[in-house]
Protein backbone atom coordinates (compact mmCIF):
# COMPACT_ATOMS: atom_id res chain seq x y z
CA UNK A 1 0.00 0.00 0.00
CA UNK A 2 1.15 3.67 -0.81
CA UNK A 3 2.25 5.15 2.07
CA UNK A 4 2.98 1.98 4.36
CA UNK A 5 6.63 2.69 5.50
CA UNK A 6 5.21 5.74 7.79
CA UNK A 7 2.05 3.85 9.42
CA UNK A 8 4.19 2.94 12.19
CA UNK A 9 4.89 6.37 12.91
CA UNK A 10 1.56 7.22 14.36
CA UNK A 11 1.79 6.90 18.11
CA UNK A 12 -1.51 7.75 18.84
CA UNK A 13 -0.96 11.10 20.71
CA UNK A 14 -4.50 12.20 20.50
CA UNK A 15 -3.58 15.84 19.53
CA UNK A 16 -5.66 14.90 16.39
CA UNK A 17 -8.75 14.88 17.41
CA UNK A 18 -8.87 18.53 19.50
CA UNK A 19 -9.38 21.87 18.12
CA UNK A 20 -6.18 23.98 17.74
CA UNK A 21 -6.70 25.37 21.51
CA UNK A 22 -7.25 21.24 22.88
CA UNK A 23 -10.62 22.81 24.44
CA UNK A 24 -12.59 21.18 21.94
CA UNK A 25 -12.71 17.42 20.32
CA UNK A 26 -13.49 18.27 16.68
CA UNK A 27 -12.75 14.66 15.29
CA UNK A 28 -16.99 13.97 13.70
CA UNK A 29 -15.99 10.19 13.51
CA UNK A 30 -14.69 10.08 17.36
CA UNK A 31 -17.36 12.40 18.47
CA UNK A 32 -19.96 10.28 16.69
CA UNK A 33 -18.63 7.38 18.74
CA UNK A 34 -16.98 8.05 21.32
CA UNK A 35 -14.47 5.58 20.78
CA UNK A 36 -10.47 5.96 20.28
CA UNK A 37 -10.74 3.41 17.22
CA UNK A 38 -12.54 6.06 14.89
CA UNK A 39 -10.03 9.00 15.69
CA UNK A 40 -7.41 9.22 13.37
CA UNK A 41 -4.57 7.59 15.89
CA UNK A 42 -6.98 4.67 15.74
CA UNK A 43 -7.93 4.50 12.21
CA UNK A 44 -3.77 4.60 11.72
CA UNK A 45 -3.30 1.54 14.16
CA UNK A 46 -6.06 -0.23 12.86
CA UNK A 47 -4.84 0.28 9.04
CA UNK A 48 -1.44 -1.07 10.33
CA UNK A 49 -2.97 -4.27 11.67
CA UNK A 50 -4.97 -4.83 8.68
CA UNK A 51 -1.44 -4.86 6.83
CA UNK A 52 0.02 -7.03 9.01
CA UNK A 53 -2.93 -9.59 8.43
CA UNK A 54 -3.81 -8.85 12.02
CA UNK A 55 -7.56 -8.02 11.92
CA UNK A 56 -9.33 -8.61 8.81
CA UNK A 57 -12.14 -7.52 6.84
CA UNK A 58 -15.49 -6.76 8.69
CA UNK A 59 -18.37 -4.98 8.87
CA UNK A 60 -16.49 -3.22 11.21
CA UNK A 61 -13.23 -2.91 9.97
CA UNK A 62 -15.51 -0.93 6.96
CA UNK A 63 -17.57 1.52 9.35
CA UNK A 64 -14.14 2.75 10.93
CA UNK A 65 -12.01 3.31 7.75
CA UNK A 66 -14.78 4.54 5.99
CA UNK A 67 -16.59 7.06 8.78
CA UNK A 68 -13.71 9.31 7.79
CA UNK A 69 -15.28 12.68 6.44
CA UNK A 70 -11.72 14.21 5.76
CA UNK A 71 -12.54 17.38 7.20
CA UNK A 72 -9.00 17.73 7.96
CA UNK A 73 -8.64 18.71 11.38
CA UNK A 74 -6.08 15.84 11.82
CA UNK A 75 -3.71 16.92 9.35
CA UNK A 76 -4.00 20.93 10.84
CA UNK A 77 -3.23 19.22 14.38
CA UNK A 78 -0.78 16.12 14.41
CA UNK A 79 2.51 16.96 15.73
CA UNK A 80 4.54 14.17 13.40
CA UNK A 81 6.02 16.07 10.86
CA UNK A 82 6.24 13.26 8.41
CA UNK A 83 2.41 12.43 9.14
CA UNK A 84 1.15 15.71 9.29
CA UNK A 85 0.96 16.68 5.37
CA UNK A 86 -0.15 12.23 4.59
CA UNK A 87 -2.91 11.61 7.11
CA UNK A 88 -5.69 11.96 4.63
CA UNK A 89 -3.75 10.23 2.20
CA UNK A 90 -3.21 6.96 4.13
CA UNK A 91 -6.73 6.64 4.58
CA UNK A 92 -7.76 7.57 0.65
CA UNK A 93 -4.74 4.70 0.26
CA UNK A 94 -5.64 2.31 2.63
CA UNK A 95 -9.42 2.35 0.88
CA UNK A 96 -8.08 2.80 -2.70
CA UNK A 97 -6.35 -0.80 -1.46
CA UNK A 98 -9.80 -2.45 -0.61
CA UNK A 99 -10.66 -1.09 -4.30
CA UNK A 100 -8.26 -3.12 -5.61
CA UNK A 101 -8.78 -6.15 -3.99
CA UNK A 102 -12.65 -5.65 -4.91
CA UNK A 103 -13.84 -5.56 -1.16
CA UNK A 104 -15.28 -2.27 -1.11
CA UNK A 105 -18.80 -1.90 0.96
CA UNK A 106 -21.53 -2.26 -0.68
CA UNK A 107 -22.92 1.02 -0.27
CA UNK A 108 -19.54 2.35 -2.06
CA UNK A 109 -19.69 0.14 -4.95
CA UNK A 110 -23.33 1.16 -6.03
CA UNK A 111 -21.78 4.66 -5.67
CA UNK A 112 -19.03 4.00 -8.35
CA UNK A 113 -21.94 2.01 -10.38
CA UNK A 114 -23.70 4.97 -10.15
CA UNK A 115 -20.91 7.17 -11.60
CA UNK A 116 -20.11 4.75 -14.17
CA UNK A 117 -23.80 4.11 -15.27
CA UNK A 118 -25.54 7.67 -15.12
CA UNK A 119 -22.54 9.80 -14.33
CA UNK A 120 -24.01 11.26 -11.09
CA UNK A 121 -24.86 9.61 -7.85
CA UNK A 122 -28.38 10.28 -8.22
CA UNK A 123 -29.02 8.02 -10.92
CA UNK A 124 -30.77 11.09 -12.95
CA UNK A 125 -30.12 11.60 -16.95
CA UNK A 126 -27.90 13.60 -18.19
CA UNK A 127 -30.20 16.41 -19.63
CA UNK A 128 -31.33 17.28 -16.13
CA UNK A 129 -28.30 19.28 -15.61
CA UNK A 130 -29.44 21.99 -16.84
CA UNK A 131 -32.70 22.51 -14.86
CA UNK A 132 -31.44 24.43 -12.34
CA UNK A 133 -30.79 27.15 -14.85
CA UNK A 134 -33.75 28.20 -15.94
CA UNK A 135 -34.78 31.56 -14.89
CA UNK A 136 -31.30 32.74 -14.19
CA UNK A 137 -30.19 34.48 -17.41
CA UNK A 138 -26.47 32.03 -17.68
CA UNK A 139 -26.41 30.77 -20.97
CA UNK A 140 -24.83 27.95 -22.15
CA UNK A 141 -20.55 27.96 -22.20
CA UNK A 142 -19.62 29.14 -26.23
CA UNK A 143 -16.51 31.50 -25.87
CA UNK A 144 -17.46 33.34 -22.46
CA UNK A 145 -14.63 34.30 -19.84
CA UNK A 146 -15.99 32.08 -17.02
CA UNK A 147 -17.23 28.49 -16.69
CA UNK A 148 -19.56 28.02 -13.80
CA UNK A 149 -18.70 24.62 -12.69
CA UNK A 150 -22.02 23.27 -10.60
CA UNK A 151 -21.42 19.78 -9.66
CA UNK A 152 -23.84 16.69 -8.92
CA UNK A 153 -25.10 17.91 -5.70
CA UNK A 154 -25.66 21.46 -7.44
CA UNK A 155 -27.42 19.75 -10.58
CA UNK A 156 -29.41 17.42 -8.97
CA UNK A 157 -30.21 18.25 -5.10
CA UNK A 158 -33.34 20.39 -4.49
CA UNK A 159 -31.24 22.41 -1.72
CA UNK A 160 -28.28 21.91 -4.22
CA UNK A 161 -30.45 22.95 -7.26
CA UNK A 162 -31.65 26.34 -5.19
CA UNK A 163 -27.81 27.70 -4.56
CA UNK A 164 -27.03 27.10 -8.03
CA UNK A 165 -29.64 29.31 -9.49
CA UNK A 166 -29.11 31.79 -6.40
CA UNK A 167 -25.11 31.92 -7.81
CA UNK A 168 -25.75 32.23 -11.57
CA UNK A 169 -28.21 35.11 -11.23
CA UNK A 170 -25.60 37.46 -8.99
CA UNK A 171 -22.93 36.63 -11.52
CA UNK A 172 -25.65 37.79 -14.33
CA UNK A 173 -26.94 40.25 -12.98
CA UNK A 174 -23.18 41.81 -12.03
CA UNK A 175 -22.35 41.55 -15.98
CA UNK A 176 -19.80 38.87 -15.73
CA UNK A 177 -19.04 36.60 -18.49
CA UNK A 178 -20.08 33.44 -17.74
CA UNK A 179 -21.32 30.10 -19.00
CA UNK A 180 -22.25 26.52 -17.66
CA UNK A 181 -21.83 23.19 -19.46
CA UNK A 182 -25.05 21.61 -18.93
CA UNK A 183 -25.72 18.54 -20.13
CA UNK A 184 -22.05 18.42 -20.90
CA UNK A 185 -21.09 18.78 -17.37
CA UNK A 186 -19.54 15.33 -16.04
CA UNK A 187 -19.00 14.80 -12.05
CA UNK A 188 -15.58 16.23 -10.96
CA UNK A 189 -14.48 13.27 -8.91
CA UNK A 190 -13.36 14.44 -5.58
CA UNK A 191 -15.58 11.87 -3.64
CA UNK A 192 -14.63 9.37 -5.79
CA UNK A 193 -10.96 9.85 -5.11
CA UNK A 194 -11.48 10.03 -1.24
CA UNK A 195 -13.03 6.95 -1.23
CA UNK A 196 -10.36 5.39 -2.83
CA UNK A 197 -11.86 4.75 -6.47
CA UNK A 198 -8.75 6.00 -8.23
CA UNK A 199 -9.19 4.57 -11.41
CA UNK A 200 -12.43 6.21 -11.62
CA UNK A 201 -11.22 9.36 -10.71
CA UNK A 202 -8.32 9.20 -13.52
CA UNK A 203 -11.72 8.52 -15.77
CA UNK A 204 -13.61 11.33 -14.79
CA UNK A 205 -10.94 14.06 -14.34
CA UNK A 206 -9.52 12.62 -18.25
CA UNK A 207 -12.67 13.56 -19.58
CA UNK A 208 -13.26 16.92 -17.58
CA UNK A 209 -9.83 17.77 -18.71
CA UNK A 210 -10.66 17.01 -22.58
CA UNK A 211 -13.87 18.60 -22.50
CA UNK A 212 -12.08 22.03 -20.61
CA UNK A 213 -9.76 22.22 -23.42
CA UNK A 214 -12.26 21.14 -26.56
CA UNK A 215 -14.27 24.78 -25.26
CA UNK A 216 -11.43 26.77 -24.56
CA UNK A 217 -12.08 27.03 -20.64
CA UNK A 218 -9.07 28.89 -18.48
CA UNK A 219 -11.20 30.19 -15.87
CA UNK A 220 -13.50 28.17 -13.34
CA UNK A 221 -15.95 29.09 -10.53
CA UNK A 222 -17.39 26.11 -8.56
CA UNK A 223 -20.19 26.30 -6.30
CA UNK A 224 -18.73 23.48 -4.50
CA UNK A 225 -15.44 23.33 -1.98
CA UNK A 226 -15.16 20.00 -2.92
CA UNK A 227 -14.49 20.83 -6.94
CA UNK A 228 -12.85 23.93 -6.12
CA UNK A 229 -10.47 21.84 -4.50
CA UNK A 230 -10.22 18.79 -6.98
CA UNK A 231 -9.75 21.47 -9.76
CA UNK A 232 -7.01 23.52 -7.74
CA UNK A 233 -4.82 20.38 -6.62
CA UNK A 234 -5.42 17.28 -8.29
CA UNK A 235 -5.87 18.07 -11.77
CA UNK A 236 -2.88 20.66 -12.63
CA UNK A 237 -1.18 17.22 -12.03
CA UNK A 238 -2.97 15.53 -14.78
CA UNK A 239 -2.91 18.67 -17.19
CA UNK A 240 -5.18 20.58 -16.14
CA UNK A 241 -3.96 23.69 -15.03
CA UNK A 242 -6.85 26.01 -15.07
CA UNK A 243 -7.41 29.52 -12.82
CA UNK A 244 -10.16 28.19 -10.53
CA UNK A 245 -12.15 30.59 -8.03
CA UNK A 246 -14.60 29.61 -5.31
CA UNK A 247 -17.91 31.44 -5.98
CA UNK A 248 -17.45 33.79 -3.20
CA UNK A 249 -14.27 34.79 -3.56
CA UNK A 250 -15.52 36.30 -7.08
CA UNK A 251 -18.23 37.82 -5.64
CA UNK A 252 -16.93 39.55 -2.93
CA UNK A 253 -14.78 40.86 -5.76
CA UNK A 254 -18.22 42.14 -7.61
CA UNK A 255 -19.38 43.68 -4.58
CA UNK A 256 -16.20 45.43 -3.86
CA UNK A 257 -16.59 47.02 -7.34
CA UNK A 258 -20.45 48.12 -6.98
CA UNK A 259 -21.60 45.79 -9.56
CA UNK A 260 -24.01 44.57 -7.22
CA UNK A 261 -26.09 46.62 -5.49
CA UNK A 262 -26.63 45.70 -2.15
CA UNK A 263 -29.30 47.39 0.44
CA UNK A 264 -30.70 47.00 3.86
CA UNK A 265 -31.46 43.43 5.07
CA UNK A 266 -31.73 43.07 8.61
CA UNK A 267 -30.66 39.49 10.28
CA UNK A 268 -28.45 38.15 12.50
CA UNK A 269 -26.29 35.19 10.80
CA UNK A 270 -24.00 32.74 11.79
CA UNK A 271 -21.32 31.25 9.29
CA UNK A 272 -20.66 27.71 8.68
CA UNK A 273 -17.05 27.01 6.72
CA UNK A 274 -16.79 24.31 4.77
CA UNK A 275 -14.17 22.36 5.20
CA UNK A 276 -13.14 22.33 1.83
CA UNK A 277 -13.07 25.83 1.47
CA UNK A 278 -11.64 27.08 4.81
CA UNK A 279 -9.44 24.39 6.49
CA UNK A 280 -8.42 22.87 3.22
CA UNK A 281 -7.75 26.05 0.98
CA UNK A 282 -7.54 28.68 3.59
CA UNK A 283 -10.83 30.61 2.09
CA UNK A 284 -12.17 32.07 5.14
CA UNK A 285 -12.25 36.17 4.98
CA UNK A 286 -14.16 36.05 1.28
CA UNK A 287 -17.53 34.37 2.70
CA UNK A 288 -17.28 36.70 5.63
CA UNK A 289 -16.69 39.62 3.44
CA UNK A 290 -19.85 39.10 1.34
CA UNK A 291 -22.12 38.84 4.51
CA UNK A 292 -20.66 42.05 5.80
CA UNK A 293 -21.51 44.26 2.96
CA UNK A 294 -24.83 43.87 3.60
CA UNK A 295 -26.23 46.99 5.72
CA UNK A 296 -28.30 45.55 8.62
CA UNK A 297 -26.71 41.94 8.91
CA UNK A 298 -25.52 41.38 12.17
CA UNK A 299 -22.66 38.27 11.44
CA UNK A 300 -22.01 36.84 14.96
CA UNK A 301 -19.66 33.88 14.88
CA UNK A 302 -20.19 30.35 16.46
CA UNK A 303 -17.59 28.60 18.87
CA UNK A 304 -15.45 27.03 16.81
CA UNK A 305 -15.26 29.04 13.65
CA UNK A 306 -12.39 29.04 10.96
CA UNK A 307 -9.62 26.70 10.99
CA UNK A 308 -10.98 25.38 14.16
CA UNK A 309 -14.82 24.86 12.69
CA UNK A 310 -16.41 21.66 13.27
CA UNK A 311 -17.29 19.80 9.70
CA UNK A 312 -21.13 18.99 8.96
CA UNK A 313 -20.43 15.39 8.26
CA UNK A 314 -20.68 15.42 4.51
CA UNK A 315 -17.35 15.15 3.27
CA UNK A 316 -15.31 11.93 2.26
CA UNK A 317 -18.23 10.99 0.32
CA UNK A 318 -20.14 10.61 3.41
CA UNK A 319 -22.73 12.40 2.47
CA UNK A 320 -23.53 9.61 -0.77
CA UNK A 321 -22.56 6.38 1.87
CA UNK A 322 -23.63 8.40 5.23
CA UNK A 323 -21.02 5.71 6.88
CA UNK A 324 -21.23 8.36 9.78
CA UNK A 325 -25.12 8.47 10.07
CA UNK A 326 -27.29 11.27 11.67
CA UNK A 327 -28.73 11.74 14.90
CA UNK A 328 -28.37 13.99 17.89
CA UNK A 329 -24.86 12.93 18.28
CA UNK A 330 -24.26 13.80 14.87
CA UNK A 331 -21.80 16.71 13.70
CA UNK A 332 -24.71 18.68 11.96
CA UNK A 333 -27.03 17.97 14.77
CA UNK A 334 -23.68 19.27 17.24
CA UNK A 335 -23.24 22.09 14.60
CA UNK A 336 -26.28 23.30 15.00
CA UNK A 337 -27.26 23.41 18.57
CA UNK A 338 -24.06 25.70 17.93
CA UNK A 339 -25.76 27.84 15.63
CA UNK A 340 -28.70 28.31 18.01
CA UNK A 341 -26.28 29.05 20.75
CA UNK A 342 -25.09 32.06 19.21
CA UNK A 343 -28.07 33.49 18.54
CA UNK A 344 -28.16 33.11 15.15
CA UNK A 345 -31.73 33.42 13.03
CA UNK A 346 -29.62 31.86 9.85
CA UNK A 347 -26.91 30.15 9.19
CA UNK A 348 -24.56 30.68 6.32
CA UNK A 349 -23.05 28.17 4.19
CA UNK A 350 -21.09 28.19 1.18
CA UNK A 351 -21.34 24.46 0.01
CA UNK A 352 -24.56 22.68 -1.35
CA UNK A 353 -23.34 19.17 1.00
CA UNK A 354 -23.14 21.84 4.15
CA UNK A 355 -26.41 23.38 2.70
CA UNK A 356 -28.46 19.28 3.04
CA UNK A 357 -26.39 18.17 5.66
CA UNK A 358 -27.13 21.01 8.30
CA UNK A 359 -30.78 21.14 6.96
CA UNK A 360 -31.52 18.12 7.69
CA UNK A 361 -30.31 18.45 11.14
CA UNK A 362 -32.71 21.28 11.79
CA UNK A 363 -35.53 19.20 10.84
CA UNK A 364 -34.47 16.45 12.87
CA UNK A 365 -34.44 18.61 15.61
CA UNK A 366 -37.56 20.00 14.77
CA UNK A 367 -36.14 23.80 15.50
CA UNK A 368 -37.00 25.12 12.08
CA UNK A 369 -39.03 27.92 13.83
CA UNK A 370 -35.84 29.34 15.46
CA UNK A 371 -33.69 28.27 12.84
CA UNK A 372 -32.79 27.91 8.33
CA UNK A 373 -30.10 27.47 6.78
CA UNK A 374 -29.62 29.34 3.58
CA UNK A 375 -26.70 29.77 0.75
CA UNK A 376 -24.44 32.54 1.12
CA UNK A 377 -25.32 33.85 -2.44
CA UNK A 378 -29.04 33.53 -1.21
CA UNK A 379 -28.63 36.16 1.32
CA UNK A 380 -27.24 38.45 -0.77
CA UNK A 381 -30.11 38.01 -3.23
CA UNK A 382 -32.07 38.79 -0.50
CA UNK A 383 -30.45 41.96 -0.31
CA UNK A 384 -30.48 43.59 -3.93
CA UNK A 385 -32.51 46.40 -3.91
CA UNK A 386 -36.21 45.24 -5.81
Amino acid sequence: MEYQEIVHRCFRCGFCKFTENYEAINCPSYLKSGLDTFAPGGRMWLIRAWLNEEVQNSRKYWDILYSCVTCGNCKAHCIIPSLKDALLNIFEAAKAEQVSYDLVPPVVGSYFKAIQSYGNPYKEPQDKRSEWAEGTGIEAFRDQEYLFYVGDVGSYDELGKKMAKSVATLLCKSGLSIGFLGDKENSDGNDVKTLGGRELFQKLSERNIKTFRKKGIKKIITLDPHAFHTFTYDYPKMGGDYKVWHYTQILAGLIKEKKLPISQFNVKVTYHDSCYLGRHNSVYNAPRTLLAAIPGLELVEMSRNKANALCCGGGGGNFFTDFLGSGGDGPASLRIKEALDSGAEIVAVACPMCSKMLDDAIKDQGMENRLSVQDVAEIVNQAMPS
